[in-house]
């Protein structure tokens, strides 16, 4: 392109109506996205940012932001390093009964939440078929914060998972056969041959389950037990606001959730846009 030339505002494209598809996109994230987020932070800012800060700062609201956030990365973190295994697995090997596996790890996306915490408390409770095995060694899941953790990393796997399986698909294994008669090891072989392509894959599905459990209601409060101080998280303590008409600390606590994981989310977003350019793989 010569130096000084603009580009055309609309170009050539294999898709007809531009304009209609860009009319649509606009209205969507304007009705759907940014006209309930700006009520949200408009209804919030009504008590100024001293009253935001003094509602954040409340013990009970703290604690179950902490609890939120802290279980929520934590969760992540944990569904991103089996959802890569589980996909390495899948894609790489062949064995009976692959493809009903395949297909299991979909479940938490078509399962109700509510249906998957009460299953998930019922087999975890201290009476439950692994919780009565977990008891006897002094490690109690349901009802307290561990309970959080397990919901959170099984609604987070298949993020994880379906982020992760096409690029173990695409990897050459030339590579790794090159790799292996030029002398090195197993693992300098996984640490520098097939983890950096996997790497945006993998931020992404760590992305993605750690959005899904900050939001996540359904699963949890069957299975936290919901203590104040101990198990309990964000988004019931929204659901308690409404119900005992507190809209304002309500929004407050929505808004604080909402500043947090936007923040999370663009240094997430950063270190995608990194490793993007650090092993040039999309």
């Amino acid at each position: 392109m010569r130096s000084g030339t603009l580009l055309p505002l609309k170009q050539a494209s294999v898709m007809p109506g531009f304009g209609i598809t860009l009319g649509y996109t606009l209205i969507y994230l304007s009705l759907l996205v940014l006209l309930p987020l700006g009520a949200l932070i408009a209804k919030a800012s009504g008590i100024g940012l001293s009253g935001i800060v003094a509602v954040a700062a409340e013990p009970r609201v703290a604690t179950a932001l902490w609890t939120s956030f802290s279980i929520s990365l934590v969760a992540a973190a944990v569904a991103s390093l089996f959802g890569l295994l589980v996909a390495w697995v899948l894609t790489r090997y062949d064995f009976p009964g692959r493809r009903i596996v395949d297909a299991i790890v979909d479940l938490p996306f078509a399962l109700p939440t509510a249906v998957a915490g009460i299953a998930l408390a019922a087999l975890y409770a201290p009476n439950g078929w692994v919780g009565s095995f977990l008891e006897p060694l002094g490690l109690k899941v349901a009802y307290t914060p561990l309970g959080i953790f397990v919901a959170l990393v099984f609604i987070g796997l298949p993020f994880a998972v379906r982020t992760v399986q096409p690029l173990i698909a695409e990897s050459e294994r030339e590579l790794e056969e090159a790799s292996a008669l030029l002398g090195a090891s197993r693992w300098r072989t996984v640490w520098s041959i097939l983890l950096p392509p996997l790497l945006p894959g993998v931020l992404t599905g760590f992305a993605l389950a750690f959005a899904r459990a900050v939001g996540e209601y359904g699963s949890v409060i069957f299975i936290a037990g919901n203590l104040p101080y101990v198990s309990e998280i964000a988004p019931l303590l929204i659901v308690i606001k409404l119900s005992e008409y507190d809209y304002t600390g309500a929004t407050v606590i929505a808004t604080i959730m909402l500043a947090i994981s936007f923040a999370a989310l663009l240094v997430i977003n950063l270190l995608q846009a990194w490793s993007r350019r650090r092993f040039g793989h999309v």
